[in-house]
Parts: C-alpha cells; structure tokens; sequence
C-alpha cells in the first residue's frame, strides 16, 4: 500500500531520523522489551495522590471515635471541630499545591519542598523526623490491624497478628509501589462497600427522631465519664483530617507531580469532608449521645450489615500502613541522595525501577523494632507532633515567599497571603491544643537536628531563597536606619577596605586582617588590576575571601581594571562611598621604598575627605607580628590640657584597633605617652587612667615617659605599636618609628565616625 514502508528495507533509527550505520548492531525486540521494562515506574493522579490520600483520611478515627465525637458535642459542635480541622487541612493544601505548581518538586514530598524554598538545613530537620514518624506510624497501623482481626478473631495471639501483618506489608513494599497500589484499589471498595453499608440504614426505620445539636461533653468510659472540654475533642479528632502527604511523599515517581499533586490533594480534602460532615449526622440520628459516648463500635451495630464495616476499618488501617511503609522510604532515599544522614550514599541507591530498596530494608527494621515493643503509646502524640511541624512549615514557606516577592516566585496556582498564614498558625495552634508537652519537644528535636545539619556544611544542588529573606529584611533594617538620626558611635565595626594587587602580600597579613575584624567586623578585597595580573586576582580573590569566612569574618571581594594604583582604589572608594553596608576603615600597607609615598599621602588625603578611617600598616621585616602578646598604645602629648572629654581627637580609631587586638590575641596592652616635666606626667597619668576607665578597657599598663619617642634612641618593647596618623602624613618619620620600636607598627586616622568612648 502507497502509506506503508516495507520494514524489512528500511534500517532501525538509531535517533532523530538518522539511520544506523552499516555494520552496527540493532537491538533486539527481547533487549527493547527489557530495557522498557527497566525504566522507573510512574503514576498519575489517581493511583499516586487521590487514593493514597484518600485512604489515609479515612481511617481508624471515622469508623471508631467520631460517633463518641458527635456523642460529646453534639451535631453543630461536631460538624464545628470537623470544618475548624480541615480548614486547618485545606489551607495546607492549598498552600501545597500552590509551591508544587512553582518548583520542580524532587523526590521525598515536603523534604523537597522546604528544601528547596529554606535550604537543605531546614529540609532535613523536617524530613527526618518525618520520615522517623512515618516508620513509626506504620507499627501503629499493625496495631490497629490487630484490633480489626480480633473483633472476627479473639482467640489469635497478638503478637503472630501483628508479625504476619508487618511480613505482609513489607514484602508488599519491598516488591513494588505498584503491586502496593494495586492492592489499594481493592481497599478503596471495601471502604465504599462499608460507607455505603452504614447510610443504607438512612433508608430504613432504625433512625432516631431526635438530634442533639450541642453536646454536654460527659467524656469517654476510660476516665469515668468526668467531662471533658471542647479542644480535648478536638484534639482527639483532628488527626482524621490530616493525611494529604501521602501523595506528595511519592512526588519523585510521579508523572506530573505539578499536576497531580493539587488535583489529588484538593479534590481529596472535598470528598473527605463531605464523608465526614454526613457521617457525624448519621451518627446523630443513629444512636443517642449515650450510646455514642459509651460504645466506640457503635457503627459496627448500627450499619446494615456490621462485618463489611470490619471489613473496611481494617482495610483502612492496612492502607494506612501500607502508604506509610511505601512513602518513608522514599523519604529516607531523598534524604541520603542530598547527603544528610551517614551512610547516605547506601541509603541513595535505587533499583532501575526506582524503587529504594535499601531504604525500604532500614525502614522495615525500625518498624519490626517499635513492634517487639509491643507498646507506642507514649510517643504516639510525638508523631502527630512531626507532621503538625511539617504541615505549619509548608505554610510558611508558602509565606514567604509570598512576602518575598520574588519574580522566581510565580507559581501558576495562587493563593491568598492570608491562606498560607492561617495554615500555619492552625498547625501550631493544633499542636499545643493536642498536647503542649509534645510540641516543645518536638520543636527541641528539629532544633537540634538544625544544628547538626549546619555544621555538615551541606551543598544543595539547586538554589534556596534564604538570601532573598536576608537581602528583604536587610533591606528593611536599611530603610527603618535611614529614618533615624545618623549616628554611628554605638555601632561601629572594623569594616575594612583593602586594596589587594599581590594576593601573597595579602595572605602575609591574613591572620592581622583577622583579628582586626572578628567577630561582627568585615573584610572587602579590592583587587586593583592595573599594573598586575588580573586572571591571578581572579583565580586567588574568592578563595581567600572565602577563607576570612571560614574564620568567622564576613568578606567579599571586586576587582577594579585602571590604569594607576592611587586612580584605583580613589575609584574603588569612590563607588562604596555612596552604599549602605560601606566599609569604614581603609587598610594600607606602608610601602618600603617612597616611590609611591606621593600617592599614598594623596589616598589618605581621599579617605579623610570621604570620611573613611586609614590604617597604615608598617610590618617590620624581621619581627613581624612577634609573639603578639604586647600592644604599645601611644598618646600624644597634650601639652598642658590634659583634661579628658567625649572628644579624644583623633586617637578613637587607634584605642579600639587597641582593644580588639588586645581582646582577639588575649595581649597585654599598655598606654604610653611623654611628658617633659613632673606636672605634666602627673598629669598625663591622671589622664591615662580615666581614658582606660572611660573606654572600659580593663588591666591596661599605664607608662608616662619624659622623653619625646620620636627623638628617643629605642621605643620600649612591644609585638605592636599604635600611633595616630596626621591626614597629612610624614611617611618617612612612620619608618623611622618602626626602625626604633624593632617591631611593626601600625597608624591610625579616624573618620569622624568612630568614638572610643560610647
């Protein structure tokens, strides 16, 4: 036929229309068949979100405790707890599906999610105990899987019910998600066929007439009927409307989880509610509120026919567990994959299909572990705790970057700011009504977990936006600062400029840099590139930049391509005059020849007029920085005024780089000054003493000599001596005081900015 190609003259495609070349070996139809075979298994809405979810929701808690719900508050007041939970649920929901239409959702659901928006910090503090509380849940499940099997049979063992339980869950499990689907199908009959059971009786004469509309709160038989308040039944309710992670936990098999994951959440939380809202007016027209306190298998006797109802709170309990023992794994895999936990790369590891077989094992045995236990009463609350954290901090992240406003930031389903906060205050506000113990211990364990991950130095393989948290309410603080009245006195930090054009002579005073600036002060390399290498500036700039961050130091760097040394860097001050985190203190090095003296005095001269503080280091060539255990502060002589005031003149840049070496080297530091005669030394002293005590500098070394130190012989001993620096300044006599001292020196301008005194 003219449409037709004869297959047997035509080559396989190896690509996009180009055929194999001769001698190259086509694949076989077994090899095609195994190789297709072979590729991760995904799922679409129904299979992967809405029946999982679904089956979650309707639990143990519809079948055995909503009829003791409606008992205790009466229809309104139960249909008020169960539109306050999920509300609590849809805002959650809708703050879910919004950030899924936004990112590119990886595997492990809400570990993705936070991580993604917070970090991988913030992911795992969450994702951990997550995981923790879905392997946990599972053993909860089995129990309650038990208590189902023994209303048919009472006489099997406990424990053989819960074994076989768990050994068929795991290999469930362990074989595939896709046979755990499967098997779901069949429970989401059962459950229709239960539901359908109980509302059949609606048709019949077994209702009562009567309804009660508001509740007494009487309590449950365990405590003897004593009443109990409306938020302890809430409490007790509440986890019947959580359970929309279920779908997101599979987000790394799913087909389109931008588009699954809304779907199936949204249009779950809809039909449970409906489920919900209509059973608590059944039960209120079935029983009295008597009965419905006193028996919590009242549905069971109530429905048309009871064992199907058996039927489906078992199946319902199994498809719990058998979400749960399914979605942690594939936590735990997303968890190894980014590092977080030891031994991440075997717990990474996945078969061809996908399936975290590895994971699936760890997680079978903590399972198999909290069973031998027999009893998980006394951390149950904890788990409901770890997914109400995960609940609120999905919220959060929602309102954040909301707030944030940043173009990345667009998902395609938008939600209200007002959503996401609500959610968020909900889940808190649930989590301290539940049981206010829990939650702080919960909070306490992400916190610590938080802790530990920060100190992994995690590397993320996508971008967060805590910068773009940082940068707004740095922003903020910069504009809340420029409104009020501009002083700097009690603020003030060693932000240093340096101006790099060897990065060797930068890394020999690497560690004075240091301890100048730590711990809130900061270091910002201006690479000069006009009479050097500018690929070596490039290359070495971030790495020692990043090595002043390694010590505690925030730094930064830039590079500036003129043509002279003094054009560069009065360009390079120029330009950070006019910002807002600009540095304070220019750092030099005195050079050793006067071949740029003229440039030198001509940059401090800029400095001063744009009212920036110069240091101007003089590093001796052979002491160095000594033994660093001896600062020499030197105070000018005041001539007979010795009187001290708020205003020290320009000695306030030198007193705190005084301190902070003093402080940073653990050094001895001592005052120095001349006075040529008897009252002037006492004088000096008397002054020398109530600048230490005004600038609250303790064990400071007071010494008044008689003779003039720039016409003295030989400067006492030091590591390092402080002078101040004229705006003008004799280099020649800066020499000539380190060729005295033996040691380095360094000299002080202030900026009008600073005050050693406030």
């Amino acid at each position: 036929m003219g449409g037709q190609k004869n297959l047997e003259n035509e080559p396989f495609e190896a690509g996009e229309g180009e055929p194999l070349e001769a001698g190259e070996d086509t694949k076989s139809l077994q090899e095609q068949v195994e190789e297709q075979k072979a590729k991760p298994v995904l799922f679409g809405t129904f299979e992967g979100v809405f029946v999982p979810n679904l089956l979650t929701i309707l639990g143990v808690i519809m079948y055995l405790r909503e009829g003791w719900v409606v008992g205790n508050a009466g229809l309104l007041g139960a249909w008020l707890i169960i539109l306050l939970s999920f509300a609590i649920t849809t805002c959650t929901g809708l703050s879910l599906s919004s950030i899924t239409t936004n990112i590119r959702i990886g595997a492990g659901g809400a570990f993705s999610i936070i991580s993604q928006s917070l970090g991988l910090e913030v992911g795992g503090s969450i994702g951990i105990p997550l995981y923790l509380s879905q392997a946990l849940a599972v053993s909860m499940y089995i129990f309650g899987i038990r208590a189902g099997w023994r209303w048919f049979f009472p006489e099997h063992p406990a424990l053989y019910i819960d074994l076989a339980a768990f050994i068929l869950l795991f290999v469930i499990a362990y074989i595939s998600a896709r046979l755990a689907f499967r098997i779901q199908y069949f429970i989401l009959v059962v459950i229709v066929a239960s539901l359908v059971s109980v509302f059949w009786t609606g048709f019949g004469d077994s209702m009562q007439g009567s309804v009660q509309l508001w509740g007494s709160f009487p309590g449950s038989p365990e405590t003897g009927f004593v009443g109990i308040g409306f938020w302890e039944v809430f409490a007790v309710y509440f986890p019947a409307a959580t359970g929309i992670m279920a779908g997101a936990n599979m987000s790394g098999e799913l087909k389109t989880p931008r588009k699954s994951i809304p779907l199936g959440t949204l249009s779950v939380i809809g039909i449970s509610l409906c489920i919900y809202l209509a059973l608590a007016y059944w039960f209120a027209l079935s029983a009295t509120p008597e009965e419905l306190v006193s028996n919590y298998t009242i549905i069971f006797e109530k429905a048309a026919f009871g064992p199907i109802v058996v039927a489906g709170l078992l199946g319902a309990t199994f498809s719990s567990a058998l979400n749960s023992i399914v979605g942690a794994p594939r936590i735990l895999q997303a968890l190894g994959e980014h590092g977080i936990l030891p031994k991440s790369e075997w717990f990474s590891q996945k078969t061809d299909r996908g399936e975290p077989r590895n994971a699936i094992l760890f997680t079978g045995t903590i399972v198999l572990g909290a069973i031998m236990l027999r009893n998980l009463n006394s951390v149950a609350p904890l788990i409901t705790m770890f997914f109400l954290i995960t609940y609120s901090m999905i919220n959060v992240v929602v309102f954040i970057e909301q707030n944030l406003k940043l173009v990345s930031f667009r998902p395609l389903f938008k939600i209200p700011l007002s959503v996401s906060f609500l959610g968020a205050a909900g889940s808190l506000f649930a989590m301290f009504i539940i049981n206010p113990g829990f939650s702080l211990l919960a909070v306490v364990v992400v916190l610590l977990i938080h802790n530990y991950l920060l100190r992994k130095h995690l590397k993320a393989p996508f971008g967060d936006v805590r910068s773009g948290l940082f940068v707004t309410v740095a922003e903020w603080a910069a504009k809340k600062t420029n409104s009020l009245t501009s002083s700097s006195e009690r603020t003030w930090k060693a932000n240093l400029l340096v101006p790099v054009e060897d990065p060797r002579e930068l890394m020999g005073t690497f560690d004075f840099l240091r301890d100048i600036t730590y711990p809130k002060g900061s270091v910002k390399l201006l690479g000069l590139a006009g009479n050097t290498d500018k690929e070596n500036l490039l290359s070495q700039l971030p790495s020692i930049s990043e090595g002043f961050q390694e010590e505690g130091v925030f730094s930064s760097w830039t590079i500036i391509d003129t043509a002279e040394f003094e054009e560069n860097l009065v360009v390079g001050m120029e330009a950070l005059t006019g910002s807002f985190f600009r540095p304070s203190i220019l750092f030099l090095r005195l050079p050793e020849n006067r071949d740029r003296d003229e440039e030198i005095r001509e940059i401090i001269r800029k400095a001063s007029m744009y009212r920036m503080g110069v240091l101007l280091f003089s590093k001796h060539p052979q002491a160095g920085l000594g033994r660093q255990n001896l600062i020499n502060l030197w105070i000018e002589n005041r001539g007979l005024d010795w009187d001290i005031s708020m205003e020290l003149g320009n000695m306030d840049l030198a007193l705190l780089i005084a301190y902070k070496l003093k402080s940073n080297w653990k050094a001895s530091l001592s005052f120095m000054t001349f006075a040529p005669t008897a009252i002037q030394a006492q004088a000096a002293e008397n002054f020398l003493q109530s600048l230490a005590e005004l600038a609250r500098i303790p064990n400071v070394k007071m010494q008044v000599l008689r003779e003039n130190p720039i016409k003295s012989s030989k400067l006492p001993f030091a590591s390092l001596h402080i002078f101040s620096l004229d705006p003008n300044p004799d280099l020649d006599l800066a020499r000539h005081l380190m060729e005295k001292a033996g040691s380095s020196c360094i000299f002080a301008l202030d900026s009008g900015e600073e005050n050693a005194l406030a």
